[in-house]
């Protein structure tokens, strides 16, 4: 059987299938029409062989309590070392039914009411909530954007305010939600030498792992053998190959005592096993995934070259940078001096689009706005021919 689902031109109708994305504007408070390019899922068929393993399952007619086995495990760590050359081991993994709530039972793992949590804003706004929701207290190093648009982290501050907040918890986006950037191996050691120094545990959101365009992805643990006592290293397939409705990620966590106390506070919120769809999608992406996996990459790369030409030559007065990773571009509107609700209006009842605010993503966000580029060619156009007619 070969890969059926390689056309990434065709449109899809996602009406009225429950799409967050398309079917819930009006109920989240934009007009009915409007072009959504804001959440992070695609607009692509899955892969045929994750589609036949959910027939298949959907076929047999029992849907009961399912755990993931031998094969599930040998098709996660295999992908693992043949993209990010990262050995895993079994005993290190622990299944939740997303990142987002990793990052929460790790924050109550982890933390106590009132302890610090460091994040480098602007960065993926659940960050901030699952630290502040949950009675901790939020420390922003922001990172620093350079002439160039290009986003760095600034080291002296970063130490400064673990050491004068106390921070007992650093929560890593790597590679970087909504910048684009993937860290270096340089300025990542860097970052982990100064959490090891101070006894900071690093919880390393590293979903977009695939989707790296310039640089290579670098595992946050894999790179000393130490930092393996100090971290938590998220993963999931669902950006990878569009499962994300069917909730499974794969959590890494090498240290024992560690794991025990995740594992103790998944159990305290009533959470057992994932659930049996996502297992199989699982199964199916990482074992039989890969030519779509590759053909998605290589179109998304196209759309990502073909957005930045078509903004520098025909809307100049925005700003964008190409992404190393992630398939989500982050525009730069703050030429046109509009506060964040002018241009959020601008967008939506003018050009009739629908994008992420910079400003939910932190003060640095302020006058950025994140559109997503996984989706046909023929949207993105729509999408730009709307930008530039509203400009």
């Amino acid at each position: 059987m070969s890969e059926k689902n390689l056309d990434f031109d065709t449109m899809v109708n996602r009406k009225k299938t429950n799409s967050l994305k398309y079917d819930f504007a009006v109920q989240r408070g934009m007009p009915d029409g409007i072009l959504p390019l804001w959440v992070a899922d695609m607009d692509f068929r899955i892969s045929s062989y994750i589609q036949k393993a959910l027939a298949g399952q959907a076929e047999h007619g029992i849907y009961g309590y399912s755990e993931a086995g031998d094969e599930y495990f040998d098709a996660v760590s295999g992908w693992m070392k043949r993209h990010h050359n990262w050995k895993v081991e079994e005993e290190w993994l622990v299944k939740t039914p997303g990142i987002v709530f990793a990052l929460a039972m790790a924050v109550q793992a982890f933390t106590e009411k009132g302890d610090a949590v460091l994040i480098s804003r602007p960065v993926y706004y659940p960050f901030y909530e699952v630290i502040a929701d949950n009675d901790r207290k939020v420390v922003d190093s922001t990172l620093r954007i350079k002439a160039d648009g290009r986003y760095e982290i600034d080291f002296k501050d970063f130490e400064r305010k673990i050491i004068r907040e106390r921070v007992k918890m650093f929560i890593l986006c790597s590679p970087h939600n909504p910048v684009g950037r993937v860290w270096t191996r340089e300025e990542l050691v860097t970052l982990g030498e100064i959490c090891k120094k101070h006894r900071v545990i690093v919880v390393s959101d590293e979903i977009h792992q695939d989707f790296v365009f310039h640089g290579v992805h670098q595992v946050f643990c894999n790179l000393k053998e130490e930092y393996k006592e100090f971290t938590i290293v998220c993963t999931s397939p669902s950006k990878t190959f569009n499962i994300a409705g069917l909730q499974v990620s794969n959590i890494f966590i090498p240290n024992a005592e560690l794991r025990r106390k995740f594992k103790k506070q998944i159990r305290a919120s009533g959470y057992s096993q994932v659930n049996a769809a996502g297992i199989a999608a699982c199964q199916a992406a990482y074992q039989y995934g890969e030519e779509w996996y590759e053909a998605m990459l290589s179109y998304i790369k196209g759309n990502i070259v073909y957005m930045k030409s078509y903004i520098e030559k025909n809307i100049p007065v925005i700003k964008v940078r190409e992404p190393e990773g992630t398939y989500l571009v982050w525009l730069d509107f703050r030429s046109l001096s509009l506060s964040n609700r002018d241009l959020d209006e601008l967008l939506v009842k003018k050009a009739g689009l629908w994008l992420d605010s910079g400003a939910l993503f932190g003060p640095a966000g302020e006058g950025f706005q994140r559109i997503n580029a996984a989706c046909p060619r023929a949207t993105l156009k729509e999408a730009l021919e709307r930008l530039r007619q509203a400009l």
